[in-house]
């Protein structure tokens, strides 16, 4: 045989031989079995949802009718910015007027130029899509850190909401905005970077007011993980955030631009709430009730703070301290983020149909950080996603998912941690490091 025909030959055999080698050590029941429900492969799992979503975003997009909600609204309201309007309280769309801060504003000016006034609706979709892809990647990077959650659960994730889906590509609301950039906020958090995740969550801030839910758990993380004087640091660092951000609003007009931006009293309308159909109209705007969820609220945030917040947070510190850089140590800043947010839900004087995605990428973690069984589990995303897609939306439908707020609170609750619990996380943590 000639020589060149050898070498070829050789080649092919160890391709060949390379190929089998792979087949035995990745196409095994157990491997594809572990690829399904070992948290520690969630990555590659992941990477095939991502470029799956950009497909299915896509096909969204050419396939389903947009319906206009907020869109014009929104771009009505920054028009009167760029045609030279700084007073907040003159800034209107159809839907009424401005109530978001201005980094808001700028946000969708720019989305304004980009889609010639707001008329080339395809081109916001795409760039909506790109925000939740980006989304999708910030949460799957947080779920993978902390190797909590089974790559299955990816199913729910991507797979089970339409509404969620329509928020983002049909819709094009500002929430999902906010959460992108607070998901943001939080990898760097657990990345250690704290300044810049401060700034990045001061942003998220000043797209929708929502994301102070959030606030309480990341006030305690600031004081255990960096001190007193750390704490006044990144708060007074988000303070000059909002300032600069709104700085040409509050030139002009302060007292307005701060009614209208952070009016934490506005009455929202009984015909869109999600949470409160089961109460007659006139107890909904009834302000005893709203002081009734803010005294809830407050009570729960203490609750957990004592019994949940104070030990994680103090063993994330500690851990922090110490070097440990092991991944499933930022569980214990994960779930006081998200507890704190779903608190603010549960108590929230009204939930509308878009701020589902408050919380909906939060809930598998926050039901796998529970004893329940995992067929229970999964019946609770179910029946919350089948709250959510209920329009409009019916007295049952509005006190399953209070039920539901409240079988999760209390799951956590249930399972909240010991000294010895505390402890054996941090010697499993460090035999990790």
């Amino acid at each position: 045989m000639p020589p060149l025909e050898k070498k070829q030959k050789k080649k092919r055999s160890s391709f060949f031989e390379k190929m089998n080698r792979l087949r035995q050590e990745y196409m095994r029941k157990d491997f594809i079995l572990r690829l399904i429900v070992d948290p520690k492969y969630f990555w590659l799992s992941a990477v095939v949802f991502l470029l799956a979503e950009i497909v299915l975003n896509m096909m969204i997009i050419q396939k389903v009718k947009y319906t206009e909600i907020d869109w014009i609204a929104y771009m009505q309201e920054v028009e009167g910015v760029v045609n030279g309007t700084w007073d907040y309280t003159k800034l209107r769309g159809d839907t009424g007027p401005l109530v978001y801060p201005a980094g808001f504003v700028y946000l969708f000016t720019g989305l304004y130029h980009l889609t010639n006034k707001g008329t080339n609706i395809r081109l916001a979709q795409y760039i909506f899509t790109v925000f939740y892809i980006i989304t999708l990647m910030l949460v799957f990077r947080i779920f993978h850190r902390s190797r909590k959650l089974p790559p299955y659960m990816l199913v729910f994730v991507c797979c089970t909401s339409y509404r969620v889906h329509s928020i983002f590509v049909l819709r094009l609301f500002n929430d999902p905005v906010a959460i992108m950039l607070l998901y943001g906020a939080m990898n760097l958090f657990i990345d250690g970077y704290w300044t810049l995740g401060s700034f990045i969550y001061s942003l998220a801030v000043s797209i929708k007011m929502n994301i102070l839910l959030f606030a309480p758990a990341l006030l305690m993380a600031y004081l255990h993980c960096l001190g007193l004087m750390g704490t006044i640091k990144q708060l007074s660092l988000c303070a000059v955030t909002q300032l600069v951000l709104g700085a040409p609003f509050l030139l002009e007009n302060p007292i307005g631009y701060i009614k209208m931006s952070f009016d934490i009293g506005r009455v929202f309308l009984y015909e869109w709430t999600v949470n409160w159909r089961f109460l007659p109209e006139e107890t909904f705007v009834n302000p005893w009730f709203h002081a009734l969820l803010l005294v809830i609220h407050v009570a729960l945030l203490i609750i957990f703070a004592i019994t949940h917040w104070n030990r994680y947070l103090a063993s994330y510190a500690n851990i922090q301290s110490i070097g440990i850089q092991a991944d499933m140590g930022c569980q214990l800043f994960i779930l006081p983020m998200f507890v704190s947010n779903l608190i603010g839900m549960a108590a929230s004087r009204s939930l509308h149909y878009q701020f589902y995605v408050w919380y909906f990428h939060s809930l598998p973690y926050l039901l796998w950080s529970t004893r329940f069984t995992i067929m229970f589990r999964i019946l609770v995303l179910g029946v919350i996603e089948l709250c959510w897609n209920t329009y409009p939306s019916t007295w049952w439908s509005s006190a399953l998912l209070h039920c539901c707020h409240l079988i999760i609170l209390g799951g956590i609750f249930h399972n909240r941690p010991t000294d010895k619990r505390t402890e054996r996380i941090k010697r499993a943590l460090e035999k990790t490091n």
